[in-house]
């Protein structure tokens, strides 16, 4: 695993990330939508995470936080971001309740804009796992929530930009590399409440 690790590492540093372009008239009313005023941490998150996933070198940023400090706002932000620039993104939690709460969280943020959104839990039927997976495939789903679900081999990406890990304390190292793995240039933005 420590190999694998390396040599994932060593491309990522290698290569040349998607630098995303911002339009700050549509960022800035997305932004209007947050119910709340940014504390001055989190908007040095923020920014912090922004600067990367326009700067041109694949993302890899960790924030921590405890819970109820906003982390979820710099993830939506971050997938705003990813996902006016053409991009997909995955969002990886550890439980089905959780995802379900991220689920209602991007569905009622991104409720104004032209976004489509997909939850890849038990708390769905087969038949909407199908779709979202299908979907994902190709490129009409621009955001997925999910479990470790995400991380199964027959989950495929049309174009896959950003992946959040939620919590990433309770994944195993495989799981949250496999993701990784998808694209050696896909930006990352690691949520955690422990702090390392």
């Amino acid at each position: 695993t420590a190999a694998e690790l390396l040599n994932l590492y060593a491309q990522r540093a290698a290569r040349e990330g998607h630098a995303f372009t911002l339009s700050h008239h549509d960022y800035d009313a997305f932004a209007a939508g947050f119910g709340f005023e940014e504390t001055i941490d989190q908007a040095a998150a923020i920014e912090a995470v922004i600067a990367d996933m326009t700067g041109g070198r694949p993302m890899d940023r960790l924030v921590c936080g405890d819970v109820g400090f906003g982390k979820t706002e710099v993830a939506l932000r971050a997938a705003f971001v990813a996902v006016m620039g053409g991009k997909q993104v995955a969002v990886l939690v550890p439980t089905t309740l959780l995802a379900e709460q991220h689920y209602q969280n991007f569905s009622d943020r991104f409720a104004d804009w032209p976004v489509r959104i997909a939850e890849l839990s038990r708390f769905k039927s087969a038949k909407e796992v199908k779709q979202a997976m299908e979907g994902l495939a190709a490129g009409t789903i621009d955001i997925v929530i999910g479990t470790h679900k995400l991380v199964q081999p027959d989950v495929h990406f049309h174009n896959l930009g950003l992946v959040i890990i939620d919590e990433e304390h309770r994944f195993g190292v495989r799981q949250k590399e496999q993701l990784k793995r998808l694209r050696a240039n896909v930006d990352v933005l690691t949520l955690t409440a422990t702090p390392i």
